[in-house]
């Protein structure tokens, strides 16, 4: 069960705030273009990175997004693990490779499990995420060699590639 403390109006409004400040700061651009990208008025975003106002999930996301950050990565990971996290991982290939797992893990477990789908029991969840972490360590290497064959093999596809003599 979680802790009441950690789901209180205030408690989230600062961590919501640390995150989108540190965003903000690790984007390099200027807060008023990320404000103006964001839709949002200067003045609005201003507060809400001081904490003084608490931002709507749509305009979280527009601020990661505005902020060049992986905008559902870092919000699912804010809710479900901790705003630390979040934080550490801004602008980091972690984050994308989180934000596109987390976007493409519903399909797959719906196309791999079919009808067992229903069948999953929550506790099986720290393990199977131990071994997908497990299995990635162990494949690391070879999935950046096969990322840098199909890498050259794009890049000689569209002209970009060196030419034979």
């Amino acid at each position: 069960m979680t802790d009441t403390f950690e789901i209180s109006e205030q408690h989230i409004r600062a961590g919501l705030s640390k995150l989108l400040v540190a965003a903000t700061d690790t984007s390099g651009r200027p807060r008023c273009a990320i404000a103006n990208e964001a839709n949002m008025h200067r003045d609005a975003l201003r507060r809400v990175l001081k904490g003084e106002r608490n931002p709507t999930v749509s305009e979280v996301l527009r601020i990661l997004n505005a902020s060049r950050a992986a905008p559902h990565a870092h919000l699912v990971l804010y809710i479900a693990a901790d705003g630390e996290r979040s934080a550490n991982w801004l602008q980091t290939d972690l984050a994308l490779f989180f934000e596109g797992l987390v976007r493409h893990l519903p399909k797959a477990l719906e196309q791999q499990l079919g009808e067992n789908l229903y069948d999953i029991k929550p506790r099986w969840a720290r393990g199977t995420a131990q071994r997908v972490a497990r299995l990635l360590a162990e494949n690391i290497d070879e999935l950046s060699r096969k990322d840098a064959l199909l890498g050259d093999g794009y890049e000689r596809a569209n002209g970009g590639g060196h030419a034979s003599i």
